[in-house]
C-alpha cells in the first residue's frame, strides 16, 4: 500500500519498522533507534531509512514535555526504553536533513495539502525535541 496518510507510521516502512522494535528484546530498542537514526544523519545520496527516522522522531518527542502520545495502530504496541537526552538532538538532525531533502519522503506527495501537513508535523516534532530557547524579556529602562 505504501503510504496512507501523513502520520510518522502512516507508511508501510515505518509500520514495518515499529514490528521490529516490538520484535526486538528491550534492550536492543535504544540501539535500533540510534542506528537508524545515525544512518540518517551520515547518509548521502537518496535517505533509506528517513520514513523510519521519522518514526523514531516521533516516539523520542512523545518522552518529551509537551510531545503527542503515539497513539496509532502501526506503532510500536511494547513499551519504549526512556531514551536518553543526546537522542532528542540526534533526532531533531535526522529531521532537519529528511526536510531539506527534495528527493526523498517529499517527493511522494502527490497533493500539496497532504506535503504540507508532513512537512508541518516534522517541524511540530523538531520544535518539541529541541525546543527554541525562552525568549529574554525586554526591561523598561524609563527612570
Amino acid at each position: 500500500m505504501g503510504t496512507w496518510d501523513t502520520g510518522p507510521f502512516d507508511n508501510d516502512t515505518a509500520a514495518d519498522f515499529a514490528n521490529a522494535l516490538d520484535d526486538a528484546k528491550p534492550e536492543e530498542r535504544e540501539a535500533l533507534v540510534r542506528g537508524v537514526l545515525t544512518r540518517t544523519v551520515d547518509a548521502t545520496g537518496y535517505l533509506t531509512e528517513a520514513e523510519e527516522a521519522v518514526a523514531t522522531a516521533a516516539l523520542i518527542a512523545a518522552q518529551c514535555p509537551g510531545g503527542e502520545p503515539v497513539d496509532t495502530p502501526y506503532g510500536p504496541e511494547t513499551a519504549m526504553p526512556v531514551f536518553p537526552a543526546d537522542l532528542h538532538t540526534l533526532a531533531d538532525e535526522a529531521l532537519a536533513r529528511i526536510v531539506i531533502d527534495e528527493t526523498g519522503p517529499a517527493s511522494n506527495w502527490v497533493d500539496p495539502e497532504d506535503w504540507k501537513q508532513w512537512r508541518t508535523t516534522l517541524n511540530r516534532l523538531r520544535a518539541v525535541l529541541v525546543p527554541p530557547p525562552p525568549s529574554i524579556a525586554l526591561f523598561d529602562l524609563e527612570p
